[in-house]
């Protein structure tokens, strides 16, 4: 969940209940939230998802006869191991993150109230006029 969409989801993180800030994110992402909303004075706890298993391979192909195709046996590479991905939540059960950051609830580490963009990390700055597009420093 991002600042994009209102959904409200709770999920026990290691053992304590949490409002689920965002999930599926990097490591970096996570760093910089947890950073954020700590210095916010929000308890926040941290779980890896679990990887998914990669697809199935293809079934091979029918003939008319109905018999299958005897198929070219290629070597397959192994796939690279996918990123670890992770949910990041507070245990303040009533935290909503678009609430928090359009009514000016966060503040930076240099304080500063935090925007969409700074929240986002689309920049390093917190611009207080948030929907002018001509103070934004990375359009």
């Amino acid at each position: 969940m991002s600042i994009t969409k209102g959904k409200h989801v709770e999920k026990e993180i290691n053992e304590i209940r949490c409002r689920v800030v965002e999930s599926g994110i990097s490591r970096a992402r996570v760093d910089f939230l947890k950073g954020l909303l700590e210095h916010n004075g929000y308890e926040v706890h941290v779980e890896e998802e679990p990887v998914k298993p990669p697809p199935p391979p293809p079934k091979p192909a029918l003939t008319s006869e109905g018999e299958v195709e005897p198929e070219e046996v290629t070597p397959q590479e192994p796939l690279p191991e996918p990123e670890p991905t992770f949910v990041l939540g507070v245990t303040d059960i009533i935290f909503n993150p678009v609430v928090a950051v359009y009514n000016r609830i966060l503040k930076t580490f240099e304080g500063k109230r935090v925007t969409a963009d700074y929240w986002n990390q689309m920049t390093t700055k917190a611009e207080p006029n948030y929907w002018d597009r001509s103070k934004k420093d990375w359009l």
